[in-house]
């Protein structure tokens, strides 16, 4: 059986639908009172957990469990309880951690593009000590991955037991079904669909940047379904255990987005302008681009959905949802 922590949100509802079938599932999350709950309702589920039960629950069910794919964070960009953070991303990560090393069984976390704050050093998935000292993130959450990157690398470094299989997942500008129940933390494509729909215009940050243009800010845009694909093909197969980006390595802009999102539902581009918020002010990242380069060497499948045809895919999924109410 496989625990998937995080299990109802957006990646790892996703990763447990393309696990049913394939493996037994066991999801550790929060579902609270919204419709979080419809990312799985098409899945089967073995076992349900809270995260605050996770302990009683192993001793009872541990022996059973085959592999840990760790995607469940505060992911908050915007969150500013530290001590929160550090209880989700930090302590229970490393909880996780070392259950799979006891067990000898693999561990595939989710880390992120957030680690590399304004992108000045690149976005290298490198796991040398000397630059991964010198990653400034821009955030708590970007920080907190980065911690627990540092902690697994200091953990290799020394020689000390480790699970028998591991990845550190970057992930960046990830996209895609099941993200409802995100709130302001949603994609663009996603939190814009029924606007769109209803005939608004598209709002676009404006830049503060001399060298990006309104629209121009460029990200990284991986669909949902490629950093799936990522996760089962390292479930699945052997490979180096270490720290790999999980984006296309092709930056797109923001005005690529709009494009695709207006394509998708067949109507002209209408988009506006507006002023960047305060809180995001020193934060916003202009330019993400994944190096690939290490997880092509381990003959991982690089995701290579572009934006369009991955829009295109997101709104046909909230099209049926929207019939399937």
């Amino acid at each position: 059986m496989i625990l998937v922590t995080g299990g109802a949100g957006f990646i790892g509802s996703n990763v447990v639908e393309a696990l049913s079938g394939r493996s037994a599932v066991a999801i550790c999350d929060w579902f609270g009172a919204d419709d979080k709950w419809k990312n799985i309702r098409h899945a089967s589920v073995e076992d349900f957990v809270f995260p605050e039960d996770l302990p009683e629950w192993l001793r009872r069910r541990g022996d059973s469990i085959t592999a840990i794919v760790h995607m469940g964070a505060i992911s908050a960009t915007t969150e500013r309880d530290v001590d929160r953070i550090v209880l989700n991303n930090l302590k229970l990560s490393r909880f996780l951690w070392d259950l799979a090393t006891l067990k000898a069984i693999p561990f595939i976390y989710a880390s992120s593009a957030a680690t590399y704050g304004d992108g000045a050093l690149g976005f290298l998935d490198r796991s040398d000590w000397d630059y991964q000292a010198s990653l400034r993130p821009l955030n708590p959450y970007g920080w907190s991955k980065l911690a627990f990157d540092r902690q697994v690398l200091g953990i290799v470094a020394r020689n000390e037991p480790t699970p028998p299989k591991w990845a550190g997942l970057k992930f960046f500008n990830v996209y895609g079904p099941r993200e409802g129940h995100k709130g302001s933390m949603r994609s663009v494509p996603f939190s814009n669909y029924e606007k769109l729909l209803g005939g608004a215009p598209l709002r676009l940050f404006k830049s503060k940047r001399p060298d990006f243009k309104d629209g121009e800010q460029k990200r990284d845009f991986v669909y949902v379904g490629d950093c799936v694909r990522m996760i089962l093909w390292m479930l699945e197969n052997d490979f180096k255990s270490d720290i790999y980006n999980v984006g296309t390595g092709v930056a797109a802009t923001w005005l690529d987005v709009a494009h695709a999102m207006f394509a998708a539902i067949g109507r002209e581009p209408s988009i506006e302008f507006v002023d960047m918020p305060e809180t995001l002010k020193g934060r916003y990242q202009y330019l993400t681009e994944a190096s690939m380069t290490k997880a092509a060497a381990a003959g991982c499948p690089v995701p290579a959905t572009s934006v369009r045809d991955g829009v295109a895919a997101t709104y046909r999924f909230l099209e049926r949802e929207s019939s399937d109410c």
